[in-house]
């Protein structure tokens, strides 16, 4: 077993470890990485793989809790991400040299089960780094430097980090370091598209032409299937009738939409659900983003449009911005935006806006 052979020659591979750890050119080792570090980490990864490779591995939502709470361990000790995510790769890449070396006998199966626990707690550090650093920054600090700059330093950092690991070959694109590249690659358009609006409405730059609602919300669906399916969720859009038509500046509702079904998407519970609608509504047209987040903070729900307002679940990734920026876009184009509360199951957030009749 993989894990046997660990323990067998655990002072080689600390040895080995070591040597690839003082010799990196960048991230500047530290002693206490060298000393403690190194062991450290191969000491978590033996018994994620102990337990991988027994008749009862960990259920994958304990497997995703425990690579969170090694990563935030390490990182509360002192060390940087990137020493983190370095170090990690060197061990496995120590493991694999040392096996072919001695001819172990370790399985297909079992190289498999160390490259996925590599992966996963690489993706962990990154995204645990990003919690910190979000959590870490004094309202009045994040206030001067700018909450968009703030935010895209911290999705560039998860993003570059990610990156690096792939391109390094150490780990596979289609593994969760490779979620973590997609959802801050998808976090920083998001960014770009938010602030874009944000512009466009500060200096009235609105420019409203008659839309096909069907058409819009099928170009809606292109861009957002792929961030649901990022997420293991259900997402789909009902079929909109023909004819419904309003007026109002594409890329303004598109965004508000857009930012609606993100929204939906972080917050609806795993393997979840989210429906994309339209509808005529007493001479209007509601089009509606239902999800499963398993219903509305107790309180205001207009809190939710507050610039830098409520957020309705754990997750505190993003400037919150984007609810404000999605109302002040749909009333340019005289339209509203509401929440309603579904308890214990979700919420429904719907853009009402006049039909264009001719």
């Amino acid at each position: 077993m993989l894990h046997e052979f660990i323990s067998s020659n655990r002072d080689e591979l600390i040895s080995r470890a070591r040597a690839k750890v003082a010799t990196r050119p960048w991230p500047t080792p530290s002693a206490q990485e060298l000393e403690n570090g190194v062991p450290l980490f191969l000491t978590q990864l033996s018994e994620t793989l102990r337990r991988e490779l027994t008749a009862t591995p960990f259920p994958p939502a304990e497997m995703k809790e425990a690579a969170v709470q090694r990563a935030r361990d390490l990182l509360e000790r002192g060390f940087t991400v990137a020493q983190v995510v370095h170090d990690y790769g060197d061990i496995c890449q120590a493991i694999t040299e040392v096996a072919i070396e001695q001819k172990a006998p370790i399985t297909n199966e079992e190289f498999h089960v160390l490259n996925r626990s590599l992966d996963n707690a690489i993706a962990e550090a990154v995204t645990e780094y990003a919690r910190k650093t979000e959590l870490a920054a004094p309202p009045g600090e994040v206030e001067r430097l700018g909450h968009l700059a703030h935010e895209l330093r911290n999705l560039l950092s998860t993003a570059t980090l990610s990156f690096e690991m792939i391109r390094s070959g150490r780990v596979g694109v289609d593994g969760s370091t490779g979620t973590v590249l997609a959802r801050s690659l998808w976090g920083l358009r998001d960014l770009i598209d938010t602030t874009i609006s944000e512009v466009r409405l500060g200096t009235a730059s609105v420019r409203p032409v008659e839309l096909s609602v069907a058409k819009l919300l099928e170009q809606v669906r292109q861009n957002a299937s792929i961030q649901a399916h990022d997420r293991d969720l259900s997402f789909v859009l009902e079929p909109v009738a023909s004819g419904l038509r309003v007026t109002a500046d594409p890329q303004l509702l598109g965004s508000a939409i857009l930012n609606l079904l993100q929204n939906a998407f972080k917050y609806t519970v795993t393997r979840g659900s989210v429906v994309l609608r339209a509808r005529p509504v007493n001479g209007g047209v509601s089009i509606e983003v239902e999800d499963e987040c398993g219903g509305l903070p107790e309180g205001n729900a207009e809190n939710l449009f507050s610039a830098f307002g409520e957020r309705r679940g754990k997750d505190r990734t993003g400037i919150g911005l984007g609810l404000s920026i999605s109302r002040k876009a749909v009333r340019a184009s005289g339209g509203e935006i509401r929440a309603v509360n579904l308890p214990g199951k979700g919420c429904i957030f719907s853009i009402d806006l006049p039909l264009t009749v001719h």
